[in-house]
């Protein structure tokens, strides 16, 4: 499994408190532009309408080799591929106040391109700064106890 496109401010801005892998119904040349990373997720967000789900936000740029396509729309919503009882696990969940679907990563599982996203619960930003001030002396004292040893 490799990474071909990850979203770096999900767990700065989210609490993720669950995940779920789901398949992403993308055409030819669009699939070409994910394994060349060329996709982008920040910014996007997972939505459930009429018992589907659908990515909206992601950007995947036009194949350059395919030529110009001037229907192309690269920021159009994408299916996802779950099943029944996925789907209506998350329609109850997401009705939770306060939680969101977000986007972490599209990697590869096998020959086919997978999408990981979390149910979130979003930050406030006194929340952030106090994580990375956690982390900051966390990794100050990591690096105390080396010089130590």
């Amino acid at each position: 499994m490799s990474d071909l496109a990850y979203n770096k401010l999900a767990n700065r801005d989210y609490d993720i408190l669950e995940k779920f892998e789901a398949g992403l119904k993308l055409t030819g040349q669009e699939v070409k532009s994910v394994r060349a990373t060329h996709m982008k997720i920040q910014g996007a967000y997972v939505t459930i309408a009429r018992g589907e789900v659908s990515l909206i936000g992601a950007h995947i740029p036009a194949w350059k080799p395919a030529g110009p396509l001037p229907s192309y729309d690269a920021a159009r919503s994408r299916k996802l591929l779950l099943h029944k009882r996925e789907i209506s696990y998350l329609i109850g969940r997401a009705d939770t106040k306060g939680l969101t679907l977000i986007p972490l990563r599209v990697y590869t599982r096998g020959s086919k391109l997978k999408l990981e996203f979390g149910l979130g619960r979003g930050r406030k930003q006194y929340e952030k700064r106090e994580i990375i001030k956690k982390r900051d002396v966390d990794r100050e004292i990591r690096t105390a106890l080396k010089r130590r040893n």
